[in-house]
């Protein structure tokens, strides 16, 4: 299964400089959307706070990227109508908070810079020196195609319980395609993870204008457990899943303990799939006037786990591994903990181990199950011969849920 998921550990996706950068988002202006994966056109709003709370100048760039992540051959004046580097002038501090901050965001596109062109595209944040802080991926996607898509149990006797199975189609009436297999490439990804995705499938089947990729095995995914969760919208006061509250320099918030068993069942609970989503109750302007808290996460064992290491999970951390989130054991109350600066709102997070193989494994402490609801977000991209970069001409997303 290691070969089939690409996890990205240390990829360009993850923080360079960012020490003192805390809650980066990309997405749509919508309440609670998540993905950064939009048709062309969309507005997408890049946000984050310097903890530093001065005032930085930093610059935003849009690089175009082929299917697989590579450096396109398309000039910066083929793919955007203006500038693909700008200032960042959106900037505000924070409000009445224990942790100040600067605020910054930006949206795209904007009057100095227009997207014309669908594909893969990496968002860098420079600071005065040209120094990378940090980079985001985004999808900007046509919708020349329709591809419907099924999650469905595996049908692996191994891994009957364990993983899920996706399937589509690619209906292609609006394009011509002559040869699928150098003209076609598809990412299948889950939860807008980027480290966890299945490329490199050729169509199983060929019918006219329609696709068909009907694996049985070579797009299964482990189907993980549902996130845990804390919702830290008081910052006073005790909230969903957060025990005590201490105040220090910022706000020490608490969390329930959570209890390792290797022999964990699945139980259903509603989550976000990982994502977070900044709120506070005792302002009124979310960006600048929620505060951060310094969160305790624990987690309770028998035994520590031998040549492994523990991470706090999630999407807040771009679902990658740093010492910002690894836990560090103790053996007088065998617990792992950790400490980690979150601004105020509901989080969903997991818990991640690594090993010597560097191997993310985030199902080995939280368990994992072909009953986890999911979501599976398929992109075609398109590049006939002669083209010059790879068009996303289409999405299709599905979802695993089943009778209760």
């Amino acid at each position: 299964m290691h070969q089939k998921i690409t996890w990205l550990l240390f990829f360009f996706l993850t923080s360079v400089n960012a020490q003192n950068i805390e809650t980066i988002q990309l997405r749509p202006l919508q309440e609670n959307s998540f993905s950064s994966i939009v048709p062309l056109g969309t507005i997408l709003e890049l946000s984050f706070d310097d903890l530093d709370a001065d005032s930085k100048d930093y610059k935003y760039k849009i690089e175009h990227k082929t299917h697989d992540w590579k450096p396109s051959r398309l000039l910066s004046s083929q793919f955007i109508n203006g500038f693909n580097q700008n200032t960042i002038i959106n900037v505000t501090n924070s409000f009445n908070t224990l942790q100040n901050y600067t605020h910054y965001s930006v949206q795209i596109p904007n009057i100095n810079t227009v997207i014309t062109k669908s594909g893969n595209y990496l968002l860098s944040v420079l600071n005065t020196y040209d120094d990378v802080v940090f980079t985001r991926r985004f999808v900007l996607y046509e919708n020349a195609t329709t591809i419907p898509v099924s999650v469905a149990r595996s049908r692996n006797t191994k891994t009957l319980n364990t993983q899920q199975t996706v399937q589509f189609y690619i209906n292609h009436k609006g394009i011509r395609i002559n040869n699928p297999s150098q003209e076609i490439n598809v990412a299948i990804i889950k939860n807008n993870n980027w480290n966890e995705m299945i490329t490199n499938l050729q169509p199983t089947f060929f019918k006219p204008n329609q696709l068909l990729y009907t694996y049985s095995n070579k797009t299964n995914f482990w189907g993980g457990n549902e996130y845990l969760n804390f919702d830290s919208k008081i910052i006073r006061n005790t909230s969903l899943n957060i025990v005590k509250i201490t105040k220090g320099d910022v706000y020490n918030h608490y969390l329930y303990p959570f209890t390792y068993n290797k022999y964990r069942q699945y139980s259903y609970n509603p989550d976000i799939n990982g994502q977070f989503a900044v709120r506070s109750l005792e302002g009124n302007d979310n960006n600048t006037e929620a505060d951060y808290a310094l969160m305790h996460f624990s987690m309770e064992v028998e035994e520590m786990f031998k040549e492994k290491e523990i991470y706090v999970f999630g999407a807040f951390n771009d679902f990658s591994i740093s010492d910002k989130n690894r836990m560090y054991f103790n053996p007088k109350n065998k617990t792992y903990s950790a400490n980690i600066l979150l601004k105020q709102g509901f989080y969903n997070y997991t818990f991640a181990t690594i090993g010597k193989d560097n191997f993310v494994n985030t199902n080995e402490v939280n368990g994992t199950f072909f009953e986890t609801e999911n979501e599976y977000t398929v992109i075609v991209y398109y590049k006939p011969a002669g083209s010059l970069y790879d068009r996303v001409v289409g999405i299709g997303k599905g979802y695993f849920s089943q009778n209760r």
